[in-house]
C-alpha cells in the first residue's frame, strides 16, 4: 500500500482526515476481535499509540486521532461490551470540549 493511503507518513505528518478511510479498511474478523472484548480494544489502542509516540506524536495530536477514532466509532459500529457503552453514553452527553478532554483521558488510560 503506498503511503499517501496511510494516516501518519514516514516523515511523521499525520493527515487526521484519512482516519475513517484506515478504520474502513481494517477487516470486519480483525475489527470483531478488536471491539469484542474492552481489553483486547485498550491493548490495540496502547500499542497505536506507543507506535504514534516513536515517530513523535505529541499528546495533542494523540487526542486528535482518538478523537476522530471516537467519532468513527460513535457512527458505525455498535458497543459490544458495557464498557463500550458507557464510552458512547459519555461521547453522546459531551460538546466538543468535553469530547475533547476524554479522548486525552482516553489516551492516557492506554498509556499507563
Amino acid at each position: 500500500m503506498s503511503e499517501h493511503n496511510h494516516v501518519v507518513s514516514k516523515d511523521g505528518s499525520v493527515t487526521m482526515h484519512r482516519v475513517n478511510d484506515a478504520l474502513d479498511r481494517i477487516e470486519p474478523g480483525q475489527k470483531e476481535l478488536i471491539l469484542n472484548n474492552f481489553e483486547d480494544f485498550k491493548s490495540y489502542l496502547g500499542k497505536r499509540i506507543q507506535l504514534a509516540q516513536k515517530i513523535g506524536l505529541s499528546d495533542e495530536q494523540l487526542a486528535v486521532a482518538a478523537e476522530k477514532i471516537a467519532d468513527y466509532l460513535a457512527a458505525y459500529e455498535e458497543p459490544r461490551n458495557s464498557e463500550e457503552k458507557l464510552l458512547l453514553e459519555l461521547w453522546k452527553a459531551g460538546n466538543k470540549e468535553e469530547r475533547h478532554r476524554l479522548a486525552h483521558m482516553l489516551v492516557k488510560m492506554v498509556q499507563n
